[in-house]
């Protein structure tokens, strides 16, 4: 949760600068962010198409790609739970 008070904090500070310098944000907020999300959620297009054409329902699909971590990042409360690989048993190479 740091990081988000962090961020915010900082978005702040640019405002109260860019407002004392009397000069606009360089793109507007809501149109930017728009093309945020769009960008994120086009990148999973693929991957969950690729899934649903193997037959595997959207829901499945979606975890299978980890699309809610990639769009979302780890949110607040979820350290430690990120998705992990199993480690190597005993005597077997990582891949």
């Amino acid at each position: 949760m740091k990081i988000y008070l962090f961020s915010l904090g900082a978005g702040l500070l640019v405002g109260v600068i860019y407002s004392l310098l009397q000069v606009r944000s360089p793109a507007p907020p809501l149109v930017a962010l728009v093309g945020l999300l769009g960008i994120l959620l086009g990148e999973q297009v693929i991957p969950v198409s690729k899934q649903l054409l193997d037959g595997t329902s959207l829901s499945a699909a979606w975890q299978k790609a980890a699309c809610a971590t990639h769009i979302f990042g780890l949110l607040p409360g979820h350290h430690g739970r990120a998705e992990t690989t199993n480690p190597p048993a005993q005597g077997e190479k990582a891949s």
